[in-house]
């Protein structure tokens, strides 16, 4: 029996990540010497795999964390939560340098929730502030973001509603279904901080992300307050009741409802975008967008063409290979490519063995995984002055390219043939990059599979004709061409004080202070809003757990100080926005002469967070009366 726990010992540490196992069980046993500074993770390398260290030193690592734990087991010792003290050296250990635990520690606190509670819950309730306030929060969406706010909600007590257009909880994760599907963010992170959950695979697939949100909606208990198959249509401000008035569209006919506050969880990557080819509508056979999948079509023995070579199309591209008779890729720009074995990999078991008997290691590498990315990854993207090459914004930048492009050349060396096609021109990180395991090389190298890059001229009703004169003939047409993610909140129609309409004051060009707040829109909130995205530093729903915890505390303002609204004022929003433009200007995906949906129709990053993580915190900490007009 002593040798089987050794060997699942063994098992469970050589499959782990080093920077985060020796925290984690020097948390469990309470032994600090664990954490010895030969061992400590180097954060120069961030990006490189564990940290920098060296076989020998992850060897010594592990050995050193199997005896540790071995030891405590044996003993049937308990532990408990470490100290602030205790946690600083945990926290020194991985980050490598005091002062910056010093500068992040309320942030590490609040993503590592080691107490065992929620620390972003709210800290009071409509009881505790003012009992008898008439007040109801209308929630649109009841996605990731539209849960975690219905949620919060229902912890503190405030009355809500859920409207949401689907049949079920879920959003993107609702309404993707092509083959394929996956995050390409790790479930650690891609996850709520305070929903501990026991991940299958390190990349989860689409059917498991839908059944984490629907089992949160049950365990939440915010199920019975949506509405499904409600769509809004309509968001009036009523300036004289200070209130919202809302149209909705239901399978019974239209309704009205009236809630004190409006927020928007629809998210970015919700309307699909179509390309604008010409003859789009003459095609004579199926023909559909990879987030609305017509799971009627067969494409065995079809000859299939996939237009856009995205990160939806990178998913599904390979497995439609598999099933199709020949497949055609039209080919725009190609992408960078960051290896990732692991991208399709089942959690060992050993892991996950770990993960029940460390619970504490979870933790810590969800915040190795924000760690690295959050200090690893945004100097990568930042333009250095005088930089004259096209294909990097600066040495960073440039050292990245380099990796990348070995990635690529190693991946198709055997085609060379592809190689040219598929190395892009532009620096890394000015599109988004995508996770490869070697699926999809392997892909555009089977016989059955014709990747062209010559521009598409038109649509015929045969299939689809490129520059070159050629017409390829095809049966069925997938357009894997993204989302119309500069379009926020469309296509409903938002009217704020003095008849102003909300389309109409962004003209396309989407703004907001902190992504959630537009001058003239009282009590209008936005998740997941216009410069809320994150590149390569991060989690989205990290950004929706800071969001949503404002927004608590903009309700709790309002409550204590018997306002009906609250309104930003123009020139701070102004300022804001400034602010971020000169942070985006900095970033790679600024730079001209390449198209992304990053940009909108001006050239504008309305889409991208050009700065820190903690820095987003820090501003959604708690509402600045200075910064709003109160109603």
């Amino acid at each position: 029996m002593d040798d089987e726990l050794d060997t699942t010992i063994r098992e469970a540490v050589d499959c782990a990540e080093v920077v985060a196992l020796l925290p984690a069980v020097a948390q469990l046993t309470g032994d600090l010497a664990l954490l010895r500074d030969e061992l400590r993770p180097d954060p120069e390398r961030l990006l490189e795999p564990e940290a920098g260290l060296t076989p020998e030193q992850q060897a010594d690592a592990r050995k050193l964390a199997a005896e540790a734990l071995r030891a405590h087991l044996d003993a049937g010792a308990a532990s408990a939560p470490p100290g602030l003290d205790r946690l600083r050296a945990l926290l020194a250990f991985v980050v490598g340098d005091a002062e910056v635990v010093e500068e992040y520690l309320p942030l590490f606190t609040e993503e590592l929730a080691l107490q065992g509670t929620d620390p972003r819950a709210p800290d009071w309730t409509l009881d505790d502030i003012a009992p008898d306030a008439d007040v109801r929060v209308a929630i649109i969406g009841a996605g990731m973001s539209g849960l975690l706010m219905a949620h919060r909600l229902q912890q503190a007590g405030v009355p809500y509603v859920v409207l949401d257009k689907n049949h079920d909880v879920g959003g993107t994760w609702l309404e993707n279904t092509y083959p394929g599907c996956r995050v390409d963010v790790a479930n650690h992170l891609y996850s709520y901080s305070f929903v501990h959950h026991d991940w299958p695979q390190h990349f989860s697939t689409q059917p498991v992300l839908l059944d984490y949100f629907r089992r949160c909606a049950e365990e939440f208990g915010v199920r019975e307050h949506i509405r499904f198959a409600t769509e809004v249509t309509d968001a009036v401000w009523d300036q004289q009741q200070g209130r919202w008035r809302l149209t909705l569209a239901t399978e019974q006919g239209t309704e009205e409802l009236e809630a004190t506050a409006v927020v928007s969880a629809v998210g970015q990557l919700n309307r699909p975008a179509y390309p604008d080819i010409a003859g789009r509508e003459r095609f004579a056979g199926p023909a559909f967008h990879s987030a609305r999948w017509d799971h009627e079509v067969d494409l065995a023995g079809k000859r299939v063409a996939v237009i856009g070579t995205g990160a939806s199309a990178v998913q599904l591209i390979p497995p439609v290979a598999e099933e199709a008779e020949h497949l055609t890729i039209f080919q725009r720009t190609p992408n960078w490519l960051v290896p990732t074995p692991e991208y399709m990999q089942d959690i060992p078991a050993g892991l996950r063995w770990l993960q029940r008997q460390v619970p504490a290691y979870a933790a810590w590498y969800r915040f190795w995984l924000f760690w690295k990315n959050t200090e690893g990854m945004l100097a990568a993207t930042e333009v250095e002055e005088g930089w004259d090459d096209p294909r990097s914004v600066g040495a960073l930048n440039d050292i990245l390219r380099e990796l990348l492009t070995a990635h690529l050349e190693q991946e198709f060396a055997d085609a060379p043939q592809l190689l040219e096609h598929v190395i892009p021109d532009y620096p890394p990180s000015a599109k988004r990059v995508i996770r490869d395991d070697g699926t999809w090389p392997a892909a555009l190298k089977r016989d059955d599979v014709d990747l062209v890059t010559e521009p598409i001229a038109e649509i015929t009703p045969r299939g689809v004709r490129t520059g070159d004169g050629i017409e390829h003939e095809v049966d069925v047409l997938v357009y894997g061409t993204g989302f119309e993610a500069s379009r926020f909140l469309t296509p409903m129609r938002v009217v704020g004080r003095g008849g102003r309409d909300l389309h109409e004051h962004w003209g396309g060009d989407a703004r907001a202070y902190l992504g959630m707040n537009v001058p003239g829109f009282p009590n209008l909130f936005c998740l997941y809003g216009p410069n809320t995205n994150i590149v390569i530093n991060g989690s989205i729903i990290y950004f929706s757990e800071c969001s949503v915890s404002y927004v608590l505390r903009c309700l709790r303002l309002l409550l204590e100080r018997g306002a009906r609204a609250m309104d930003v004022r123009e020139d701070v929003h102004d300022e804001y926005n400034e602010w971020i433009d000169e942070g985006n200007r900095a970033r790679v995906w600024s730079v001209d002469g390449v198209s992304s949906w990053y940009k909108n129709e001006h050239g504008r990053s309305a889409q991208n967070w050009p700065f820190s993580l903690l820095e987003y915190w820090k501003r959604t900490r708690r509402p600045d009366l200075d910064a709003y007009e109160l109603l």
